[in-house]
């Protein structure tokens, strides 16, 4: 597997198959796993085409395993991370409390910008179960905090 992401927060891999195999870590990994899990289901239900897909969920062992929605953005303007983090809460009722440009790929496959790492997100729906409380992120906050 080759590793994508090694923080205090998350190991990130992607496995020969393509599949992203995700373990949370550190502070309220149960709760931000279950948060995942949870946002990643709600989304597939509504039918968000531009989101991984949960494959496994291990709780036990805090790893998730999803499928792969493309590469990593490099370049993108910050007018166009709005617009797409915006449609995401217009259309499906999720705010993803992370909207930068560091959780945005794009898939050759599907032909479009993609959206991933949902731990912290929201979903707004008011009929949909209250999440676990989490500690957002601090804004602009660096990769690997």
């Amino acid at each position: 597997m080759e590793q994508m992401k090694d923080t205090r927060r998350a190991l990130v891999r992607i496995g020969y198959d393509g599949r992203v195999h995700k373990t949370f870590r550190g502070h309220q990994a149960k709760e931000r796993f279950q948060n995942e899990v949870r946002v990643l289901r709600y989304l597939e239900a509504k039918g968000c085409e531009y989101v991984p897909r949960v494959i496994e969920a291990h709780e036990e062992e805090l790893r998730l395993v999803t499928s792969n929605c493309g590469q990593r953005v490099d370049h993108i303007q910050p007018e166009r991370v709005t617009q797409l983090f915006a449609e995401l809460e217009r259309d499906f009722r999720v705010r993803h409390e992370d909207a930068y440009a560091r959780n945005i790929t794009y898939s050759p496959q599907a032909g479009r910008f993609c959206l991933i790492d949902f731990e912290f997100a929201e979903i707004l729906d008011p009929a949909a179960p209250p999440g676990p409380k989490l500690d957002l992120p601090m804004p602009d906050a660096p990769r690997g905090d």
